[in-house]
């Protein structure tokens, strides 16, 4: 069976828990089972955030991601504090627009500036999350392009749908 662990981080606002529902969701779609849940500071903006979602081709016997095999990390903070979990030779993927000190680790390590891409291209960083679903998907493949163009499409506001792919396809070609 397999099972992959995935634990994102960041501030609170940058979509964190949004793209970890997609994901989710987007799993599910593609024929997988999928669980996913979330975590962020009382005063929400600003503070960490983080969200899991476990990806299994079975039955997913305990809903807690112990040790990720994959962890992205859009902020400081989520690094300085959530990469001590990681799983040894797992996929770390770095935001390097808002981590700037990045310690040695045994890991698959993705350095790429998401929120400076989103800012550049699509004028706004509020799309930073779908570039990363972007990174994400094509670094990882646990799920299809597709699925996730679908599961975004179903997820956001009508008026952001096409922005909202667009992105997604941006971060496609980042990684």
């Amino acid at each position: 069976m397999n099972k992959t662990e995935v634990r994102m981080g960041g501030s609170g606002g940058q979509g964190i828990v949004l793209a970890a529902q997609i994901l989710g969701k987007a799993a599910v779609l593609d024929g997988k089972n999928a669980l996913q849940t979330q975590a962020y500071g009382a005063e929400a903006r600003g503070s960490l955030a983080k969200s899991e979602v476990i990806i299994s081709d079975g039955k997913i016997g305990f809903p807690a991601v112990r040790k990720p095999d994959v962890l992205v990390v859009m902020s400081q903070e989520a690094i300085d504090k959530l990469l001590k979990d990681m799983k040894e030779n797992g996929i770390l993927i770095i935001d390097t627009t808002n981590v700037t000190e990045i310690p040695d680790v045994k890991a698959s390590v993705h350095k790429i500036q998401i929120t400076e891409t989103a800012k550049k291209q699509l004028g706004e960083t509020i799309y930073a999350n779908m570039i990363m679903l972007g990174v994400f998907t094509n670094i990882t493949k646990l799920v299809t392009a597709k699925s996730m163009e679908t599961t975004i499409a179903q997820n956001v506001s009508k008026k952001t749908v096409e922005t909202n792919v667009n992105a997604f396809r941006t971060g496609l070609k980042l990684s």
